[in-house]
């Protein structure tokens, strides 16, 4: 397992665009807007490789001076459970640590809580509904 920054627009922003859509926008019916897409060049992309292929991913948007939101988090759908979620977040927590953020937030799919709240992050307010399902803003001081 290779945990690594992808580079916005490279072959592996491509596979990771793809991962993401499959798991996270097709399910709902939902397709990428590339004015979405386009704003990710100054997000940190993180990525999970295995023998070059993209197994995880997740970004990290600056939201404030210290703090970054966690959004787009997927993992092959056969690969779910086998920690490549936890080593994915454990090491976005790190990159942003290294980059000066003091804080982690998220728009946590109500089903994914559990995961979350297992490494240390907790639900702020009340359930929301985003793309269509439900969400509970989660965070995580570092």
């Amino acid at each position: 397992m290779a945990l690594k920054i992808i580079d916005y627009g490279s072959p592996e922003y491509k596979q990771m665009v793809q991962l993401r859509y499959n798991i996270l926008r097709k399910p709902l019916g939902l397709e990428f807007e590339s004015k979405d897409l386009e704003k990710e060049h100054n997000d940190i992309l993180l990525g999970c490789f295995d023998d070059g292929k993209l197994e995880g991913c997740c970004l990290l948007t600056q939201t404030g001076p210290k703090e970054v939101r966690l959004r787009q988090m997927a993992v092959i759908s056969g690969l779910q459970g086998k920690g490549i979620g936890k080593a994915l977040i454990q090491f976005a927590e790190n990159i942003a640590r290294d980059r000066g953020f003091e804080m982690i937030c998220m728009h946590a799919r109500k089903s994914a809580m559990g995961f979350y709240e297992k490494l240390g992050y907790e639900k702020i307010g009340d359930e929301f509904i985003e793309v269509t399902i439900p969400h509970y803003k989660m965070e995580k001081r570092l």
